[in-house]
């Protein structure tokens, strides 16, 4: 071995060993548990689903006459207070229509008879007192689709702060209970994960041909939503 690679090699001879050493210490006793918390509130917001299906025997006529329901549907949200920000448009289809009939050879021939042109709007709807009577004017307006409501909330930030808190008190107490039973004692926390489960928005599904002839607002129950949270907490065991 020549003399500029030793160092280098006494080096490796006795830092390996101390490797070797540390990989072997066996991890220290502890006590995983997981801890469930949850936080139920009653929603803030409702996001609706609209939709408007026009027919033509062209797709530009079909086109013109969904715009201009669309436009009026638009304009009676805005009408209510709902803000440029709380509307979207979720989509547009233009779709041809065709007749089949029945070929002597046993084959069908399709024949184009008009075009469907649908317009999906989601709505987001700040002030829950006005949704039935949202969902009831945009259906009088061409609504003819759709109708699908859920209840959210806007900012859930304080509920999941609670329910955080709740699944780490239900941790400690499992690990008391654990460590107690065991006889051993309970030493400080080493690690700390969590992961929280956000409610789908609860769906109410509102077919506009039941409100076609409703003389009053749409009744609506938002109930409340719930979030959950997991904490996975590692303690000492002294």
């Amino acid at each position: 071995m020549t003399r500029s690679y030793l160092p280098l090699a006494l080096a490796a001879a006795f830092a390996f060993p101390a490797l070797a050493a540390s990989a072997a210490e066996p991890l220290p006793p502890r006590i995983v548990v997981t801890g469930e918390g949850e936080k139920a509130v009653a929603p803030d917001m409702a996001l609706l689903s609209l939709s408007v299906m026009r027919e033509a025997k062209t797709a530009r006529e079909a086109l013109s006459a969904n715009n201009d329901a669309m436009a009026a549907v638009i304009a009676a949200m805005k009408a209510v207070g709902i803000e440029d920000r709380d509307l979207q448009t979720a989509g547009i289809q233009i779709t041809p229509r065709y007749d089949y009939t029945q070929k002597p050879d046993g084959t069908q021939e399709g024949k184009l008879v008009a075009y469907q042109v649908t317009n999906m709007l989601s709505v987001r709807i700040r002030d829950l007192d006005k949704a039935g009577e949202i969902l009831d004017k945009s259906v009088s307006l061409g609504v003819n689709q759709g109708g699908g409501i859920s209840f959210t909330n806007d900012d859930p930030s304080a509920a999941l702060t609670e329910a955080r808190k709740l699944a780490v008190k239900d941790a400690v107490e499992k690990a008391r209970i654990l460590a107690e039973a065991a006889g051993v004692g309970l030493g400080k926390v080493i690690e700390i994960s969590d992961q929280n489960f956000a409610p789908r928005p609860m769906p109410m599904m509102a077919k506009a041909r039941s409100f076609e002839a409703a003389d009053a607002a749409v009744p609506l129950q938002a109930g409340e939503n719930t979030y959950s949270v997991q904490v996975n907490v590692t303690f000492q065991i002294k």
